[in-house]
């Protein structure tokens, strides 16, 4: 789907959610590959969120969604802070992309683990709930 609008930007109303994956890595700087390897998926695996052909789990959306530095909103609805548009683009050094790229990493790798530890939690609570019961 060609979602782009007269000056080459993505049109919020018409994008779908592997146009917005697809934008926000090339904003990012990133090319596919790149991408699937960060999220420890297959390349055909982001060719196929991209394409709109399936969606990412819940945590590889989240962890996408740091790398990418745009918000979960914005990549499941179009809604919310999304990647800056080409006229607000700025050229970084490729050692402050590269800050930036470790930076949204391990962003996302709290979130990961932050997501791990309430499982966790839930599972503890549950154990101890059997335990006082028996």
């Amino acid at each position: 789907m060609n979602a782009q609008t007269e000056d080459g930007w993505y049109d919020p109303d018409a994008t779908t959610f592997g146009d917005r994956v697809a934008g926000a890595r090339e904003q990012a700087g990133m090319s596919q590959s790149d991408l699937a390897k960060r999220l420890g998926v297959k390349l055909k695996t982001l060719k196929s969120w991209e394409d709109d052909l399936s969606e990412p789990r819940a945590n590889k959306l989240s962890m996408m969604a740091g790398m990418l530095n745009v918000s979960l909103l914005w990549l499941l609805s179009g809604e919310g802070p999304g990647p800056d548009g080409p006229d607000d683009a700025t050229e970084l050094s490729p050692d402050v992309t590269e800050l930036l790229m470790e930076i949204r990493d391990i962003r996302s790798q709290l979130a990961l683990s932050a997501d791990r530890l309430g499982r966790l939690e839930k599972s503890l609570r549950a154990k101890l709930r059997e335990e006082a019961i028996a």
